[in-house]
């Protein structure tokens, strides 16, 4: 597929070792150092960026400066062709996650590998072992807060009618209609929120599926252009991929809450919805089987 978002395999292996590229490993540690790596590629999570100091990881930490030091160390300048990857059959949509954080600190020159290290590796394109160490750069952050939102921006949404906006949970099934989950105080969904699973966007090899449908099915959910479309998850990792994908689409008014689930869900000031005649129903709980 071309998109002006997206990179494909032949195109950065031929790019490879070009002045101004920063490939960006997003998979864990031990997978990067050790199952090799797209040669030169630097490697960094998500993780590494919350905020110390809060329970809700997928928070950003508030020390920019922290994060533009993390950032440099990586090679990272605003100028850089900055390239993502990570395995998508094997994380929560972490590449979404690294694009949306980088956009929203200011950096304008993203991309991500369409099929990442699953289509690398079955089309035996090179890779090496080990750490790279980056002649450092000098990325200086310029947030644009639009591309966030807040719990109480996203409360104020949810307290009336807001046909210009849509909530998008990006979740499982379960987990939005009311699943117990451990280390969330409360199970559910924010009220009037559209349920689109993050996971269904992507062919056998990885790659994107054509936008065209995408965008259709989408359509189909109630979610139209020129809504504000606000994503939340967990931890706003899920819901940046669901991010990225409506970008791809079309869509361009679109925030991510970081905080998401983690946060709202306790906050007993936050309203949740559960459907639990839904969630016994596609957990196959048979109501008429219930001992008297």
């Amino acid at each position: 597929m071309t998109h002006p978002l997206l990179i494909d395999t032949e195109t950065l292996q031929q790019s490879l070792g070009r002045p101004g590229l920063v490939v960006l490993d997003a998979r864990g540690k031990a997978a990067y150092e050790f199952g090799g790596h797209i040669p030169g590629a630097v490697h960094s999570t998500w993780h590494e960026y919350s905020d110390p100091n809060a329970v809700p990881k997928g928070l950003l930490n508030p020390d920019l400066a922290q994060i533009e030091r993390q950032l440099r160390a990586l090679g990272i300048d605003n100028e850089s062709d900055v390239v993502i990857y990570s395995n998508p059959f094997d994380n929560w949509g972490d590449e979404g996650r690294m694009f949306w954080m980088l956009e929203y600190l200011g950096h304008k020159n993203l991309r991500i590998l369409d099929g990442g290290w699953v289509k690398w590796t079955a089309e035996k394109r090179p890779f090496e072992h080990g750490r790279v160490s980056p002649t450092p750069g000098n990325f200086a952050a310029q947030p644009v807060k639009s591309l966030a939102i807040s719990k109480d921006e996203l409360k104020l949404i949810v307290r009336g009618p807001h046909p210009q906006s849509a909530i998008l949970d990006a979740r499982s099934l379960e987990e939005y209609l009311g699943k117990e989950v451990s280390g969330i105080p409360r199970p559910g969904h924010v009220p009037s929120a559209i349920h689109v699973s993050w996971n269904g966007f992507l062919n056998k090899d990885a790659t994107v599926k054509d936008l065209a449908a995408i965008k259709a099915s989408l359509e189909e959910k109630g979610i139209q252009d020129g809504q504000e479309v606000v994503c939340y998850c967990t931890g706003g990792v899920r819901s940046a991929w669901l991010y990225f994908i409506l970008k791809l689409a079309g869509y361009g008014n679109i925030r991510n809450y970081p905080g998401s689930w983690w946060e709202w869900s306790r906050d007993f000031s936050c309203p949740v919805e559960k459907d639990f005649q839904g969630l016994q129903k596609i957990l196959g709980f048979d109501q008429a089987a219930r001992p008297s």
